[in-house]
């Protein structure tokens, strides 16, 4: 029964060995998170403000083409035609190829967010379960440091082996 209830100093010393962990995580390892975090955030604002001037300079190319048409149909029907033809491709392949660009730039920005999301993750757990082994290391060690609790230990652990 002594295994299962913990004495009083053990609560003490457990609760403020988790006290100074969550300190030492809040003091070390959020800011650095949060700031990448805020950094990437930042990032893909920029991402998208580029994207939105790209838009404008479509927009502007566009307008400057119909400028440009409405002056070759004052001169001749003719050179109007091919204009026109001429016009409506470039704007066509600028938006698809400014559309693509900016579609590819935001997916990428996705991406990067969200690989480095995972790994901010993936190295917040490795850092826990090493903290959590290290505590349990520490724990098993204090509480199999007396000969008659080892003892007691294997021989509770034989006790709940079944041979064949």
């Amino acid at each position: 029964m002594e295994l299962v209830t913990p004495a009083i100093g053990l609560i003490v010393w457990t609760t403020l060995t988790f006290l100074i962990l969550l300190f030492l995580l809040g003091k070390f390892a959020w800011k650095p998170i949060l700031k990448a975090v805020k950094d990437r955030e930042t990032s893909i604002s920029d991402a998208l403000k580029s994207a939105d001037k790209a838009r404008e300079e479509m927009e502007k190319l566009k307008s400057d083409n119909e400028q440009i048409l409405r002056e070759a149909r004052a001169e001749r029907d003719g050179i109007l035609k091919d204009a026109r033809e001429i016009s409506e491709k470039m704007v066509a392949d600028a938006k698809a190829k400014a559309t693509a660009e900016g579609n590819k730039v935001i997916e990428q920005a996705r991406e990067q967010i969200e690989n480095q999301k995972m790994a901010a993750i993936v190295d917040l757990k490795n850092q826990v379960a090493k903290m959590s082994i290290d505590i349990a290391e520490k724990i098993i060690r204090k509480e199999l440091s007396d000969k008659a609790n080892q003892e007691a230990l294997v021989g509770e652990q034989l006790q709940d082996f079944k041979l064949n």
